[in-house]
């Protein structure tokens, strides 16, 4: 059974941001931990962390310090859709956040999405808002368990030409 969801906590971002990393909506591990890629076998901070040369970080205040340190902005391209569970297939009536609340604040070179979906519903929904393309990169979930970490890493590592440190 679907339920409507909210999403209901702020895009990390500040003005050095240079890459707009994207998930569709918030896990229901992720919105009861009030941040994002919140799942415990999501591997979205451990590849990160790898690629960015960092201990994984623990804390939401460690994660937002690591990704604010290398130039990176996280939200979701949904405000609000109905969906079962953290079932991206089930996802309906969704509603877009406005991007222009990062693009307008940061200078964003390059926008990358963790998915498919986060992907196909960047460029139905916010595309033609921004102008900028969104890069899929490969789904960090625990429900994509067939890509391994080693592939995760070489995939994200292409966020690094444009951050001023890669």
């Amino acid at each position: 059974m679907t339920e409507r969801v909210e999403h209901r906590f702020p895009p990390v971002y500040d003005r050095n941001s240079k890459v707009l990393i994207l998930g569709t909506m918030p896990s229901p591990k992720s919105r009861e931990q009030g941040f994002y890629y919140g799942h415990p076998r999501n591997r979205f901070w451990p590849v990160l962390a790898s690629v960015l040369g960092e201990a994984c970080p623990e804390t939401i205040e460690e994660k937002k310090a690591m990704v604010l340190s290398h130039g990176i902005a996280l939200w979701d391209v949904l405000a609000s859709c109905r969906i079962r569970g953290a079932d991206d297939s089930s996802i309906r009536d969704p509603e877009a956040n406005d991007m222009r609340r990062i693009l307008e604040q940061a200078d964003i070179r390059a926008v990358f999405a963790t998915g498919t979906k986060a992907a196909a519903l960047y460029r139905r929904f916010c595309r033609e808002q921004t102008g900028m393309d969104a890069e899929a990169l490969p789904s960090t979930s625990p429900a994509n368990c067939r890509i391994t970490a080693e592939e995760l890493e070489k995939e994200y590592r292409r966020i690094l030409p444009y951050l001023d440190k890669g």
